[in-house]
């Protein structure tokens, strides 16, 4: 079955990479373009803006230094964060002679972007460009200049990487002429370089914190453990078509809190979106369980997300490797608690079948004699969490180059449930154009598949009456037996923290006191169900309650985590507008003599042994 799913996902891939490859011009419609460098965006802190005299109607030379070379090449700009437009007069590429100490370039080689042609563009608020591509002879490990000249453009509300340990350059004026230029170890509204690349080649993206980022490197030594991986991988014959990008962000979060979007929100973006990834690393995690309130929880929450990242990588046929926390014992991160969260997670993707692949950083860096302590000659500043160049050649050379050359079927897109059978319900899956319409739709990278449902427009004092403030879900079960209904909520307060419950009839009942203030698994209903068809209804009761996935099982234990993958046979909801012929309800219980009552109700539809044999929402105007 694995082996069908991948062969599956690889058509899937194809016809996808076939239907971009019709939209794309005529100029890169044939092109296999492969990310070689690119940084993770976010908004510039202020502390972090642009130095005097600023960006508008100036010049900056960037330097970058990229993993695979190329004969052709292509430039991303990035205005994702900024609330104003952006206007770039010129960009050249040129070869940099150093890595990041001076500002000297090899004249000969510069080039001109082009933008549709134009060289200018205006980059829009929250937008992002792509330059043409142009003929540029790239080495491996080639040192790139990218200048920019600016036109008007903000130099307080910055899309950038703060974190770039390179020197940037910037003088006053539409100048190629940057000595005297003030410098600034920032990179601003740069986000990837691409290169042509024969169809073998391919990029690993790399999500990550400050660790990852480079925090105790060297700076313009271009030194990062993800450096060393890419030189590793250039030196090996069977990956020397590997590109590496760089997607750790300093200080970042996976779930919340931190500085940039956070890994559940920017995986997308920062993995799945760049060109030609084959690879994923996922090696996050310490800022959240540093200042964790349960170190367990914040882990399992974690592990959540990553198997989100999984699930939707192996979709694109793309493979994944976890990399194991390091260890910070010794750092105010440090506790039992934040220390059972680590554990949990490494132990997690040392025995997990969803991961293609195990990066042991751990045990790279660790302490013989101290196992949850990293080695002291690996610490920067003493900090006993970040380590120096040392640590970070030790780093990127434990990773096993031969998991960048593995073929065949990808791994498991979920783990065997030791939960029990039970039936899986997306919340978003209840709502169509006719029910469930007053919940709000709410993306979230920490929800199940992406999506929750907001109570919005509720008051507490009656069931709702009307199906746009009620969800229904039609199951049924094999065998008689005490059944629970849990739902995975988020409800912050106790204002917000109920629904209107009601199972084989109206919604008699509210489950209340489900507050909490991160997604959990909080029971609605336990009951005795017969074989056969039943119906769920529930009812909006408080503004605020989100609701992400339902599970119907005979185990008094609730889930954990984001539960199973959603189940769609014997799901779904019935609406008619035809009289009913039996049992009639209103929405608040009472039994209807009139055939042909108003108003939304149920029907109860019943064999000549009083067996229910279907139930039906029917609304009347």
């Amino acid at each position: 079955m694995k082996r069908i799913a991948w062969m599956l996902a690889c058509l899937l891939t194809a016809g996808a990479a076939m239907a971009a490859g019709q939209q794309a011009n005529a100029a890169s419609a044939t092109g296999h373009w492969v990310g070689t460098w690119g940084t993770a965006p976010q908004l510039v802190e202020s502390h972090n803006n642009p130095p005097s005299p600023g960006l508008g109607g100036n010049s900056l030379r960037q330097i970058v230094q990229v993993s695979i070379g190329g004969e052709r090449v292509r430039l991303k700009l990035t205005n994702e964060f900024s609330n104003g437009s952006t206007e770039i007069k010129a960009v050249e590429l040129a070869y940099a002679k150093t890595a990041g100490s001076s500002s000297a370039i090899d004249e000969s080689s510069t080039v001109s972007l082009t933008f549709n042609g134009n060289a200018g563009v205006t980059i829009p608020a929250k937008g992002k460009v792509t330059s043409d591509p142009v003929d540029l002879h790239l080495d491996s490990r080639q040192n790139v200049a990218i200048t920019i000249h600016y036109g008007s453009a903000s130099s307080t509300n910055v899309s950038g990487h703060p974190g770039s340990r390179t020197t940037s350059y910037l003088k006053s004026g539409n100048t190629t002429d940057f000595s005297g230029a003030t410098t600034t170890d920032h990179w601003y509204n740069i986000l990837a370089l691409e290169v042509e690349a024969p169809e073998e080649a391919g990029a690993v993206a790399i999500l990550g914190n400050s660790i990852t980022d480079g925090r105790g490197s060297t700076t313009n030594q271009q030194n990062r453990w993800a450096d060393v991986l890419s030189r590793r991988l250039l030196a090996n014959e069977a990956t020397s078509q590997v590109g590496v990008l760089n997607m750790g962000i300093g200080g970042n979060c996976v779930l919340g809190g931190g500085l940039g979007p956070t890994g559940a929100s920017r995986y997308q973006r920062d993995l799945l979106g760049q060109e030609g990834v084959k690879w994923i690393i996922l090696f996050e995690a310490v800022n959240d369980l540093g200042g964790a309130q349960n170190g367990v929880q914040t882990a399992k929450r974690i592990i959540d997300v990553y198997k989100q990242i999984i699930r939707e990588a192996h979709q694109k046929g793309i493979r994944v490797f976890g990399g194991t926390i390091t260890p910070f014992k010794g750092n105010s991160y440090y506790s039992e608690d934040h220390e059972k969260g680590r554990s949990t997670i490494n132990k997690w993707i040392r025995t997990t079948q969803m991961l293609d692949g195990v990066i042991d950083f751990d045990l790279a860096v660790r302490n013989p004699d101290d196992t949850i302590a990293m080695q002291s000659q690996f610490l920067f500043e003493n900090d006993w969490l970040h380590l120096n160049a040392k640590g970070y050649e030790t780093m990127g050379g434990c990773v096993d180059l031969e998991l960048f050359t593995k073929t065949g079927p990808l791994a498991a897109d979920d783990e065997e449930d030791s939960y029990g059978e039970a039936l899986w319900i997306e919340a978003e899956s209840l709502r169509t154009n006719t029910v469930g319409t007053a919940f709000q739709l709410v993306e979230d990278g920490a929800a199940s598949g992406g999506k929750y449902l907001m109570t919005v427009d509720q008051t507490a004092s009656a069931a709702p009456a009307d199906s746009a403030h009620m969800l229904v879900a039609d199951f049924s079960v094999k065998t008689a037996d005490t059944y629970y209904i849990y739902a995975r909520v988020l409800c912050p307060t106790w204002d917000d923290d109920s629904y209107w419950v009601g199972v084989d009839g109206p919604m008699s009942n509210f489950a209340n006191g489900l507050q909490t203030t991160s997604w959990d698994w909080k029971e609605l209903f336990h009951g005795t169900l017969q074989t056969g068809q039943h119906q769920l209804l529930l009812g909006g009761r408080e503004d605020g309650a989100c609701l992400d996935k339902l599970c119907i099982a005979a185990n008094a234990e609730p889930p954990t985590g984001m539960g199973g993958s959603a189940t769609a046979t014997h799901l779904g909801y019935r609406l008619s507008a035809e009289a009913c012929s039996v049992d009639l309800y209103s929405m608040n219980g009472i039994r209807l003599t009139a055939r042909h009552a108003t108003g939304p109700c149920i029907e109860l539809s019943r064999a000549a042994d009083g067996t229910i044999l279907s139930r039906k929402i029917v609304v009347r105007q």
